[in-house]
């Protein structure tokens, strides 16, 4: 069955926006206020993509063998809160677009294809983060996690995103950068494609079962485009 692309939706860490030396620095101020250990910001790579509670659990990890250290619930919802009121309170210092990114996303835009964000962030802090980078109106939906909602990879967000742009999922390409994206999109029923310039590489994305790997932004607008059915009839169906 082909699939005719009518909307992409994107991750927003390490795939819209490089934003892991802000994480970094979030989390390890936190750690630093109880006096515990922290980490360099490339091991930061492999610990985010699933919320703030795994991301801190991670953080606990006992370096020396790699198996999580014993921690309190008290402990962690700690350091959760020092986490996220730090970086809430700086969230753009050293993040920056992907080189590229800014160009695809308007190159998108003016297929009139339309873009939306899914992220397992914090829905209040996406939006505001967004901002600092790309025009109102560039995303058509956006969304983070919010209280009582199920987290990537739950298909549910990715579902209500396309509902919302009024597509159905097979119409949606998702674009991320770490297994749980890939889980998400095929979970989903949507075209997964692995942005392997992110925090993850390639390996990871192909193992999770993108569709596709792309390795530069630029791939991105002609991959849309060969799925991409004009009303005239110029495209190319894909079948997945």
């Amino acid at each position: 069955m082909s699939r005719d692309i009518r909307a992409v939706l994107f991750d927003l860490d390490g795939t819209l926006l490089d934003t892991l030396s802000d994480i970094a620095r979030a989390m390890n101020t936190a750690l630093a206020a109880h006096g515990l250990p922290t980490h360099p910001t490339d091991a930061y790579r492999q610990m985010v993509g699933s919320g703030a509670e795994v991301l801190v659990r991670r953080a606990l990890r006992d370096d020396a063998d790699g198996r999580e250290a014993s921690a309190s619930d008290e402990l962690v919802a700690s350091l959760v809160s020092l986490m996220k009121r730090e970086y809430a309170a700086h969230p753009v210092v050293q993040t920056r677009p992907y080189p590229g990114i800014p160009r695809v996303v308007a190159a998108l835009a003016g297929l009139s294809i339309p873009l939306a964000v899914l992220s397992n962030k914090p829905d209040e802090l996406v939006e505001p983060i967004l901002a600092e980078f790309f025009a109102r109106g560039t995303f058509s939906v956006v969304r983070g996690h919010a209280a009582g909602q199920p987290r990537k990879p739950d298909p549910a967000g990715a579902h209500a995103v396309a509902a919302a742009l009024g597509m159905s999922p097979r119409q949606c390409l998702y674009l991320g950068d770490s297994d749980v994206d890939m889980h998400t999109a095929r979970n989903a029923n949507m075209l997964a494609v692995g942005a392997a310039w992110g925090f993850r590489g390639s390996t990871e994305l192909i193992e999770a079962g993108a569709h596709r790997v792309i390795n530069d932004p630029g791939e991105l607008v002609p991959l849309v485009r060969s799925y991409y059915v004009h009303a005239e009839g110029d495209g190319i169906g894909k079948t997945y």
